[in-house]
């Protein structure tokens, strides 16, 4: 009995695992119990992220041989463009060229592509060509097919493009890597710098040729230049006078500029008459001259740009345009006058004015914050000799055919063919074919050459090619600038560095030096340029941490989301605004009347 009892236990319980298997399986399988039925979750789809916002017109503009403490110097003169860029732009008070090789070409190639002459191949304003035995310059195109053209009617000579420049501009990347319809349109009155600035093509790329307005077949042509220059010709400022902008008691430095060598036809002191040759009743050569010299071009050149605006509604297309102005007369009166001149003072407050009708025309036609200005300059310029002399400095001419002709002197004693040097320009030394291979096996006779060198007046330091080759790493500021400078086949094959404020000089012995002062050395004064950002995207504030003019292409690149191809330069991110929609969610977005502190860290 007792064992039935235990057989049937066991088999109930046997049942009523099965039948609780059965239950947690069944509730397992069934959905949980709601007090409603709900419907499926859906998932809402992304939606697509918005592009950021790209400016709709940068402007470049290049003053030639500003100095970076001029800015320092005269602000508070200033009341129109150039005081809006200090005031609402990002003001770079520590910017400068790190190269040797500070001259127009270079510097607006620079700028342009964002690049070092080492990269973009730009080593000069002109250059020895070993294969044609003769100078050229750094726009010349010999390809048959290429020629200048001339607005109204003028028959301007040679040809002239960007193919000598080794890598694209700024402007060709933005028309390129974009939609097509950027348009890009340049001025200045130097063809090396409205092409640098332009790149290999462009809507227009306008400079001043013997009292005309020319472009390249290269380029295109446009009517409404055209119709400035019938309207609005140069010639028309004929019989006008430069006199001074502000009261005299303003000017600093003394009326007559010491070591000065004023255009033909002018006087060292204000003021200044544009009528050319003295009793000329017409403009001649002189009065074109003395024009690229004075006030008067930069308004002619601030005239078109905004004709430019108006004529192709820059600003107002689907893409990104651009415009840019290359400002020369600062550099032809700097190179007269001096950089301690009346004349330099007075032409940039002239040219503030410029800078300001210029800015309230592109408010008017693009918008306030639609665009974005970048303000540089190509190079600086080092005191006449004879005014630093007057400090107890050492300061002086290098006279360049004196070099030479050491030089040549010097290989003669072991046999060289004279002449052994092909030429010198700036501070590159060229020899005659097969002569520098010859002195590279030849220590006695290259020493020989580096010991003259070393002897004339001026010379402090010879660096030889194969020095810079490669942008060696050094910890000599000096040799490295040259490096960055070098460009193989363009670049000579000895480079001299002159003495702080010791000018190269290249004027013929016996003749009278025909110009007051220049540029083109590794020294700070040469060097130092100013950087000022304003507009779209850009924060304002004086920001000091060390950059370079190459700097400027990146950071455009940067507003209108492209990419150039030389690292050389980099993008000025801390003078950037920071989209709110990046910013960090604890980090609430500034409002427009906040003011952030700028990073000043080196």
């Amino acid at each position: 009995m007792v064992l039935n009892r235990f057989l049937l236990d066991r088999i109930l319980l046997r049942r009523a695992a099965a039948a609780a298997a059965v239950f947690l399986a069944g509730a397992i399988s069934l959905p949980p119990r709601m007090a409603a039925q709900a419907p499926p979750l859906r998932v809402a789809a992304p939606k697509a992220a918005k592009a950021p916002a790209r400016p709709k017109l940068v402007v470049l503009l290049v003053v030639d041989q500003m100095r970076g403490d001029y800015v320092d110097k005269f602000l508070g003169q200033w009341t129109g463009g150039l005081k809006r860029l200090v005031e609402e732009g990002a003001w770079f008070r520590d910017a400068a060229y790190p190269y040797a090789a500070t001259e127009t070409c270079v510097g607006h190639a620079t700028i342009s592509t964002g690049a070092f002459p080492a990269t973009h191949g730009m080593v000069a304003n002109a250059w020895w060509d070993r294969k044609e035995q003769k100078m050229v310059t750094c726009t010349a195109d010999p390809d048959s097919k290429v020629k200048n053209v001339g607005y109204a009617g003028a028959t301007p000579q040679g040809a002239d493009t960007a193919w000598r420049m080794a890598v694209p501009s700024f402007a060709e990347e933005l028309k390129f890597q974009t939609s097509g319809t950027t348009r890009i349109v340049t001025f200045s009155l130097k063809a090396r710098a409205a092409i640098t600035m332009a790149g290999h093509k462009a809507d227009a790329a306008t400079w001043f040729d013997d009292g005309s307005w020319v472009t390249s077949s290269a380029y295109d042509t446009q009517p409404f230049i055209e119709e400035q220059a019938k309207s609005h010709p140069a010639k028309a400022d004929f019989g006008k006078t430069w006199a001074l902008s502000l009261p005299e008691k303003a000017y600093w430095y003394d009326e007559r500029a010491l070591g000065a060598v004023p255009p033909a036809g002018w006087e060292p002191t204000f003021p200044h008459p544009l009528r050319g040759k003295s009793g000329a009743g017409e403009p001649d050569p002189d009065f074109y001259s003395q024009w690229a010299s004075s006030p008067y071009a930069d308004t002619a050149l601030t005239e078109l740009a905004e004709k430019a605006v108006d004529a192709l509604n820059l600003g107002k297309a689907a893409g990104t345009d651009f415009l840019a102005i290359g400002y020369s007369p600062v550099d032809y009166v700097g190179h007269a006058f001096g950089p301690r001149s009346h004349e330099i003072q007075d032409i940039l407050v002239r040219l503030d004015k410029d800078l300001g009708n210029l800015f309230a025309h592109l408010d008017a036609k693009v918008s306030r914050g639609n665009y974005v200005v970048a303000l540089s300059a190509d190079h600086g310029v080092v005191p006449i000799p004879e005014d630093m002399q007057t400090t107890g400095a050492d300061a002086g001419l290098l006279r360049l055919p004196e070099l030479q002709e050491k030089i040549d002197k010097a290989l003669a004693a072991f046999k060289y063919p004279k002449p052994a040097v092909a030429r010198i320009s700036g501070s590159d030394i060229y020899f005659a074919p097969g002569v520098y291979d010859k002195l590279q096996h030849d220590r006695a006779a290259m020493q020989a050459v580096l010991n003259a060198a070393l002897e004339q007046p001026g010379v402090t330091a010879v660096y030889r090619a194969e020095e810079l080759q490669n942008r060696p790493a050094t910890q000599s500021p000096t040799l490295r600038a040259f490096a960055y400078s070098y460009f193989a086949g363009r670049s000579g094959d000895l480079f001299i560095l002159p003495k702080p404020y010791w000018l190269l000089d290249s004027t013929p012995a016996g003749k009278p030096r025909s110009y007051g002062t220049g540029h083109g050395v590794p020294y700070n004064y040469d060097q130092h340029v100013p950087i000022l950002l304003m507009g779209f995207g850009i924060q304002p504030g004086q920001y000091f941490q060390p950059v370079t003019p190459a700097d400027i292409a990146p950071t455009f690149a940067a507003l209108c989301g492209i990419t150039l191809s030389s690292r050389d330069g980099h993008v000025l991110a801390e003078a950037l605004k920071k989209p709110a929609s990046l910013l960090a969610p604890s980090q609430p977005a500034r409002s427009k009347s906040q003011t952030p502190t700028p990073n000043t860290n080196p």
